[in-house]
């Protein structure tokens, strides 16, 4: 089965359209920063290099130091699909990550959000 088109595509552009939505909000690029580092085990200076390493979404995940143990505790629904039935690791991972977003968009708190 061919893998989806969404896995090649570069980190630094899902990344950049991340910190767009979160300013329109009101956010700050640093809390993304913060809810990425949370996710996946990068720290400030891993996440900058995987950006401008042009990483892809595939290997981006694949070099995450440390996927956050709390991160089965994020449920919700993106794209109409419940994020905790994905069954495919690597789109569960990226769908995570879009649901924490779409969470500091809409005002939740960030205690809440990395489920302290």
């Amino acid at each position: 089965m061919p893998e989806h088109r969404v896995y090649a595509m570069p980190f630094a552009r899902v990344y950049q359209a991340y910190v767009q939505k979160a300013e329109r909000k009101k956010r700050t690029k640093q809390e993304v920063d913060q809810i990425i580092c949370w996710l996946t085990g990068y720290d400030a200076k891993g996440l900058k290099k995987q950006i401008e390493d042009g990483k892809d979404l595939k290997t981006f995940f694949a070099e995450a130091p440390a996927m956050n143990p709390n991160c089965a505790r994020i449920k919700g629904v993106v794209c109409g699909v419940r994020v905790e039935e994905i069954q495919d690791p690597l789109m569960r991972n990226i769908r995570y990550l879009d649901k924490l977003i779409d969470e500091l968009a809409k005002g939740k708190a960030m205690d809440r959000i990395l489920r302290q």
